[in-house]
């Protein structure tokens, strides 16, 4: 009669079940726990939390702004900046939200022709005005002047700074299309490039300048 073959065991299940606890049973246990500790934690239901309404001093309204050339009608908290909506509610999120205190420029947008830093500014405060993102400076597959000159003239590295600098730059020129020299490290200097490819932002401008 052939003696029955003993089955592997996982060496450490045997060390932890001379213990009195297999490793399995320790998981079970562990993942048990971490389920009644997030019931008891997750507060109220999501529909408790609805029926009890925004915070104090929070207000929600109706704003009707024009971006990028089409109109639209948003429902938005009266503590909601410009960044936020555009990034969250529009999905636009070439405006880049970096230092939130307007004092990068990475978040740089036009409004009704000049520029500001959408971070700073309460969605509130753009109703009924235009503003102009980086994604509407392109015509389809057709850039922008600017655009071009920026990737011709390698005026970017990790590029995280570079939808600001074109809008700026364009805010400029719309201004005055043959700035001189001064004129654009101005224009261009509430924008930090924290890969200090400033020397080809300033010729990228200088070229379309050129062309003006």
């Amino acid at each position: 009669m052939k003696e029955a073959k003993e089955k592997p065991v996982c060496l450490e299940e045997r060390e932890e079940g001379k213990k009195g606890l297999s490793r399995r049973d320790f998981l079970k246990g562990v993942g048990a726990g971490t389920v009644a500790v997030a019931m008891v934690t997750t507060g109220p239901p999501a529909h408790e939390a609805e029926a009890a309404g925004p915070p104090k001093g929070v207000r929600e309204m109706a704003v009707v702004m024009e971006v990028n050339g089409k109109p639209y009608r948003l429902n938005v908290k009266s503590h909601w900046t410009l960044l936020e909506v555009l990034r969250r509610e529009l999905a636009l999120t070439g405006t880049k939200n970096s230092c939130d205190r307007g004092s990068c420029g990475a978040c740089t947008v036009i409004l009704d022709g000049r520029v500001v830093y959408a971070c700073s500014l309460l969605a509130v405060e753009a109703d009924r005005r235009k503003i102009t993102t980086i994604e509407g400076l392109s015509d389809g597959e057709t850039l922008h002047p600017l655009q071009e000159a920026f990737v011709r003239e390698d005026a970017l590295q990790c590029g995280f700074c570079t939808p600001a600098m074109i809008l700026c730059s364009k805010a400029l020129l719309d201004r005055n299309p043959r700035p001189g020299i001064d004129e654009i490290k101005e224009a261009l200097s509430g924008n930090i490039c924290r890969c200090a490819a400033y020397p080809k932002i300033v010729k990228a401008v200088t070229s379309v300048t050129n062309k003006a």
